[in-house]
């Protein structure tokens, strides 16, 4: 794959840098550069205005395919172009992300054409936000071992269970779940992918996790004969295996290149810090942040490699495209330990002040932190959610090498 850009490229650049300036303003100024990781909670009335904002300007679902939602339609390359523009004008953090970047392009995938119309329009307006119901405290990196069970009455489905690490279940509208429907069934049989309505009082619950950083951006749902329509179950019954794998596939498409801008800037100012500590006059400092600088760069080149695809890429080109099962794989297992040791290094190249918090703090009072912070300690789950590091191996063992499968329990 060519990584470079061409003039059409470059004349989208402009468009977007030039939308993004001007909007960008008044209310919408105050939230630059909020809302990243570990900040989820800030600012959430504007940042939710802001994704009205994006649909109006048609900046969501750009790698849908045609406009027939709204959407602009843009190639992988502009998709890049707009993703890097976003990040380098500092504009806020997602709150639409999991509903355009995954829920959509498995909708165009494997949903029907009733389910597409009903939900891709709302997302285009920046409209309906959505969340994902997969990890349970018994199932997370071993998504088979799910025990929601959704039980057919009448016209739909009543949904029973707990999940857990669900990213904006407050401030969603819908939520995707991985249920089991067929009575007695395991493992990766029997499930399926239901499109929930977050709205129902006594029957869906959702309490957050506080984190490390004094934040709640995970929270635990409990359902409890929530209601689903037989109509909103994508793939059909019994399929929510392979349409809950390839969503995690979309989850590994351009938003890992939106991620990686996010990094860039995250190093960025590492260095900063590094040079205003003088930390970055001791060699073995330097040579880290060059390590860091150069695997950044390899891992945007994969990213690039794998989205191309030999031009087989999925739906909107947000899939693997033929880079095999291993791809997604490959790139958690890259990004994660890296973020985690930029995390690291933040913190030595500021010293024992980056230990130091706010001199009000108190254990039952909220506590503010830095970035530098913020980036260690959300950092630590990064080879964690998203798959752990070890059934990342796995799966590249398993299923690129060919080495004998792991031994199992039975389910």
């Amino acid at each position: 794959m060519d990584f470079g850009f061409g003039p059409e490229d470059e004349e989208f650049r402009a468009e977007a840098r030039a939308w993004l300036a001007e909007h960008l303003t008044g209310e919408f100024a105050a939230v630059v550069g909020r809302g990243g990781p570990g900040s989820e909670h800030e600012d959430g009335a504007v940042r939710r205005a802001w994704e009205r904002e994006l649909g109006k300007g048609g900046w969501i679902g750009l790698g849908w395919g045609p406009t027939s939602y709204g959407n602009r339609e843009a190639t992988l390359t502009q998709q890049v172009v707009w993703a890097e523009e976003y990040a380098r004008a500092g504009a806020p953090g997602r709150y639409g992300h999991i509903g355009e970047n995954l829920l959509a392009p498995t909708l165009l995938a494997y949903g029907s054409r009733e389910q597409r119309d009903e939900f891709l329009p709302a997302i285009a307006r920046g409209e309906a936000l959505w969340c994902q119901g997969y990890s349970e405290p018994g199932a997370g990196s071993d998504l088979a071992g799910v025990r929601t069970r959704a039980v057919r009455d009448g016209p739909g489905y009543r949904i029973s269970g707990q999940k857990i690490w669900t990213s904006l279940a407050r401030e969603a509208d819908w939520c995707f779940v991985l249920a089991r429907t067929e009575e007695g069934s395991r493992g990766h049989h029997g499930l399926s992918f239901l499109l929930v309505p977050m709205d129902q009082p006594g029957r869906v619950e959702v309490r957050p996790i506080r984190q490390l950083t004094g934040t709640s951006e995970f929270n635990e749902v409990f359902f409890d004969g929530a209601r689903a329509r037989a109509a909103h179950v994508v793939g059909g019954a019994g399929d929510g295996w392979r349409v809950a794998m390839g969503l995690l596939g979309f989850e590994r498409g351009v938003s890992t290149l939106v991620q990686q801008i996010g990094f860039a800037e995250e190093l960025a100012g590492v260095v900063r810090e590094a040079v205003g500590s003088g930390a970055a006059g001791d060699p073995v400092v330097r040579e880290r942040i060059v390590r860091q600088w150069a695997e950044l760069r390899v891992m945007r080149w994969n990213a690039l490699r794998t989205l191309g695809g030999g031009g087989r890429a999925g739906p909107g080109g947000a899939g693997a495209g033929s880079a095999g099962a291993g791809a997604p794989s490959v790139a958690k297992l890259l990004w994660g330990r890296w973020h985690q040791r930029l995390g690291e290094l933040a913190m030595e190249v500021r010293g024992a002040g980056a230990a130091v918090g706010p001199r009000d703090w108190s254990p039952d009072a909220p506590y503010e932190l830095d970035a530098v912070q913020r980036l260690f300690l959300f950092s630590r789950a990064d080879t964690i959610y998203g798959g752990s590091d070890e059934v990342q191996r796995n799966i590249i063992a398993e299923r690129v090498l060919g080495l004998p499968r792991e031994a199992r329990g039975p389910r």
